[in-house]
């Protein structure tokens, strides 16, 4: 869809898994400056995928809209340029 901006989502806390409700996401591991690439991942047909930069597991929950996760706090929000 153009004009959506896929998401980016990080794991600062360390948490062992994160839900989001996408299946294309970016990842990128922790927030400035202490990220990593961020990289492009997609769930296909599965319900989940481990990042091979942080090892975060996400988990797809079709309950989240693209902007949520449980837990919370781990979408990526860069501010006004």
């Amino acid at each position: 869809m153009a004009g959506d901006a896929t998401p980016h989502f990080h794991n600062t806390e360390g948490h062992r898994s994160i839900e989001i409700g996408v299946k294309e996401f970016m990842c990128m591991g922790a927030l400035p400056p202490n990220d990593h690439p961020h990289i492009f991942l997609d769930m296909g047909e599965d319900e989940e995928r481990i990042c091979p930069y942080c090892s975060t597991l996400y988990r797809y929950n079709p309950k989240l809209n693209a902007h949520e996760t449980v837990p919370p706090g781990g979408l990526f929000e860069d501010g006004p340029a």
